[in-house]
């Protein structure tokens, strides 16, 4: 039984074979419908979420299989103090596979520890976030064809952003990447990131305009500026604004430079921007639902 709780849980030989995986569901969807018949699965979602538990939900409901699940910790036993080991020992009663978010870091590695089923981190705290990072490797894939040799942009909340933090771990294992990562002082990488790009001896700078370097990206990752991760509420209002993505700041960008945003989004990314044939943010949610159908049956040793 295997659990993801890391993207480098799973090799790059295995990550191409779940690409593959889900690149035969897009094309050929009906043909999954019934891989999960009389499966469960159960999303166990602590902290608020839209995306992912939905995504989750369709990708099994896609396969053939039922969910069942809370949405907020306040509607399940945790209000009453449950622990995560207990609860995760309960739902291995009812359920085949569960997906687990967490404002807590490392509480689905607890329950995985205690389950008798597979555990996904649909995310926990500031971070891992490897189903997105699994979302985000897919459509880089299909749109350019490759996962390497390219310059990506980071841009926003690179200190508390666990999309980013997954993002660029699971990156640092393909050949000729090169990260630039755009944010103010505040909400910079942080330095253990840092180190283990200088372990990998990979490419990266740090700047804080966008404008400057919108020219050289062939990815552009916009993050938005999160609220729930502030202490402190002046800082995020500060904050909140100093990126945002314009018609007018696309026309510095390459032709084929492609836009990804985990989302939500607030206001990072301008709706103009939306008709822009380079925007890829709402084929990039479309993506997570074909890799986390691909997650699932190889979890669960499925076959089409």
């Amino acid at each position: 039984m295997r659990h993801l709780m890391s993207p480098l849980d799973f090799t790059v030989e295995e990550l191409d074979k779940i690409f593959d995986l889900a690149g035969e569901i897009e094309k050929d969807p009906k043909r999954f419908a019934h891989v999960c018949d009389g499966k469960k699965l159960a999303t166990c979602f602590y902290e608020p979420s839209t995306r992912t538990r939905l995504s989750f939900e369709a990708a099994m409901m896609n396969l053939g299989g039922n969910v069942i699940g809370f949405s907020e910790a306040s509607s399940s036993s945790a209000a009453k103090g449950e622990s995560v080991s207990d609860t995760i020992r309960v739902i291995s009663c009812y359920a085949d596979i569960c997906a687990m978010r967490h404002p807590k870091e490392g509480a689905p590695m607890v329950a995985a520890s205690k389950s008798l089923i597979p555990v996904i981190n649909a995310g926990d705290g500031g971070h891992q976030h490897p189903t997105q990072t699994l979302t985000d490797l897919l459509t880089i894939r299909s749109l350019k064809g490759r996962l390497g040799g390219y310059t990506i942009g980071l841009c926003g909340d690179l200190k508390f952003g666990r999309t980013v933090h997954s993002l660029i771990r699971a990156l640092l294992r393909y050949d000729n990447i090169h990260f630039v990562f755009i944010s103010p002082e505040e909400l910079k990488i942080p330095d253990y990131i840092i180190d283990e790009l200088n372990e990998k001896n990979a490419s990266y700078e740090e700047v804080i305009k966008l404008d400057d370097v919108m020219g050289k990206l062939d990815i552009l990752y916009m993050t938005r500026v999160q609220r729930e991760r502030f202490f402190n509420e002046e800082d995020y209002i500060r904050l909140k604004n100093f990126y945002i993505l314009t018609k007018e700041k696309m026309l510095l960008a390459k032709p084929d430079m492609i836009v990804l945003h985990p989302l939500p989004r607030v206001n990072e990314i301008s709706v103009e921007v939306d008709d822009d044939p380079r925007a890829a943010y709402f084929k990039q949610a479309q993506y997570g639902v074909y890799v986390r159908m691909a997650l699932i049956m190889t979890l669960l040793n499925l076959e089409a």
